[in-house]
């Protein structure tokens, strides 16, 4: 009787918890074109207020590359209405903290502040939209800032080309191909016109999605956004004619050197669907499956009982065209990089051929709930998701039904994708290595 009560106020938990979970939101369109979203949460007196750009590196003239991601910086030094240098003092005065960042494909600004002073961030998102000053002053500083953070977080940091070594054998004409943030000489070389005219382009309401989050008065909200964004005039629409990528049918390899690892590293790379492919879903479990936690597959086998490797990975890192799945691995003693990836494909294969086990689906399964249920946990998650499902994914309802898709996957899915995509001859093997003496 005790574990049959045990049981039923468990059930009972789980549900409530799971509506709990449910993230309402109301969406609607400026006549400017600019996209809406709100959220009302008035449980403890935060706001997020955000805007994402359909924006991002992939959109940059191949001569120009790291414009998106050098908006990112520039647009925080001042408006017509605050003053160059002010943007952060006004924020941290008020109690609030902002920051940007940048993908490929979007680039995203926020502000978090007391939720009486929602009116306030609003404003500030309006001006930088708005009002902004692009002018040399600004360009010249924040091209420093920006060389200095390559210079922090790429050149010099240990494995920091990996990925741009990978994309650029990956993608032979689509965008991807490039980084995020760009070669400093094409930086160097731009013009301030330049400058302007990408700000014109892409910096328009048509081509943003707004979203305000957490406790707020929704008509009153509604208001000061018709005040503030309601005025500025709709751009060109942007048009994207992205060249596609042949199929890889036939295997690659390569070399690339770091001059700041002393630990090589074996990467084996497989092009992938866009995250809006189902597809996408399946390798995102299967990944899971082969390295999520240590007693993944390839932790417990080729890391904690083979003793072959420092570190192995498995990850889907997919984006709005395509998809880079990836295995990593760092060997451990004398292991050469030839063994990490004949066991990794051990292991594919196996996926390929059998059905992984139930009790390995179901904990899958388990993983995925957990991280569904996690991803909502804060006002400024919520409005970062908010934004991402509507302006790359075209379906903000993702925010509460994406776990779904996960659960409709089968063990027999998993094998029929691992099947079609990661098969040798569709793959770039990518040896990276400590750089070679010049003596």
């Amino acid at each position: 009787m005790k574990k049959s009560l045990f049981t039923l106020s468990l059930l009972l938990f789980v549900g409530f918890h799971s509506n709990a979970q449910k993230v309402e939101f109301e969406e609607y369109d400026l006549d400017n074109g600019m996209h809406v979203i709100l959220h009302q949460d008035n449980t403890a007196p935060v706001v997020t207020t955000s805007v994402m750009y359909h924006v991002g590196a992939k959109d940059e003239n191949p001569e120009r590359t790291g414009f998106a991601h050098f908006f990112e910086h520039l647009l925080f030094e001042g408006t017509e209405n605050i003053e160059r240098g002010e943007w952060f003092n006004i924020v941290t005065s008020n109690g609030g903290s902002n920051n940007a960042n940048t993908t490929d494909d979007r680039t995203y600004y926020y502000e978090v502040f007391p939720s009486n002073s929602v009116e306030l961030g609003l404003w500030m998102e309006s001006e930088r939209l708005m009002h902004p000053i692009i002018n040399q002053i600004g360009v010249d500083t924040q091209n420093e800032v920006v060389k200095e953070e390559k210079r922090l977080r790429v050149d010099n940091s240990p494995y920091g080309n990996i990925l741009a070594e990978i994309k650029k054998r990956m993608f032979k004409v689509h965008p991807y191909k490039g980084t995020t943030i760009g070669e400093m000489a094409h930086l160097d070389a731009a013009t301030l016109e330049e400058f302007q005219a990408f700000n014109k382009k892409y910096y328009v309401p048509n081509n943003a999605v707004l979203v305000v989050a957490g406790d707020i008065d929704k008509a009153a909200v509604k208001k000061m956004i018709k005040d503030y964004f309601g005025p500025i005039p709709r751009g060109e629409d942007v048009v994207r004619d992205l060249p596609r990528e042949e199929p890889i049918t036939e295997s690659m390899t390569g070399t690339a050197y770091d001059p700041n690892i002393q630990i090589p590293a074996v990467i084996a790379a497989y092009r992938t669907p866009s995250f809006k492919h189902r597809d996408s879903y399946v390798l995102n479990m299967i990944s899971s499956y082969l390295s999520g936690g240590k007693s993944s597959v390839l932790y417990k086998k080729i890391v904690d009982e083979q003793k072959q490797a420092l570190q192995v990975q498995a990850v889907n890192i997919s984006q709005e065209d395509y998809g880079i799945y990836a295995l990593f691995g760092l060997p451990l003693g004398e292991t050469t990089l030839e063994t990490l990836i004949s066991e990794m494909d051990e292991e594919i294969v196996n996926i390929q051929t059998d059905l992984i086990s139930e009790r390995a689906y179901q904990k899958l399964q388990n993983q995925f709930e957990n991280q569904f249920v996690n991803s909502n946990s804060s006002i400024s998650g919520i409005a970062n998701s908010l934004a991402r499902y509507y302006m790359l994914y075209g379906d903000v309802n993702l925010i509460n039904n994406e776990i779904d898709i996960y659960r409709s996957i089968t063990r027999e899915e998993m094998r029929d994708v691992a099947k079609k995509y990661l098969n040798k001859n569709q793959r770039l093997v990518l040896e990276y290595l400590p750089k070679k003496d010049d003596k």
